[in-house]
C-alpha cells in the first residue's frame, strides 16, 4: 500500500493515540514524544510539522508496526 504524501505529524498522533494504544507524553519544540506499554513500552518521537516527509512517515510507520507485531499496510489503513 502506498503511503500517504500529504499527512501532518498532529494528524499522526491522532491515529496512533486512538488506535494503536500510543499516549502523549510530552512535547519538546515540533516533536511529540508518545509512549505505550502494550505489548511492552516503547517511546517514539513524533514531528508535529505539516507535511512529514516520506522518510520520517516510513520510519515511524516501520517502528509502530515492527513494536505491535503487524503489517505498515494495517498502520497505513487505519490513517
Amino acid at each position: 500500500m502506498k503511503i500517504p504524501r500529504d499527512l501532518s505529524g498532529k494528524n499522526l498522533v491522532e491515529v496512533l493515540c486512538r488506535t494503536w494504544g500510543y499516549r502523549v507524553v510530552h512535547q519538546k519544540g515540533s516533536h511529540v514524544v508518545l509512549e505505550t506499554d502494550e505489548p511492552s513500552h516503547q517511546r517514539i518521537a513524533v514531528p508535529a510539522h505539516k507535511h512529514l516527509r516520506i522518510g520520517t512517515l516510513s520510519a515511524v510507520l516501520r517502528a509502530v508496526a515492527s513494536h505491535k507485531g503487524v503489517e505498515r499496510d494495517a498502520i497505513i489503513t487505519s490513517i
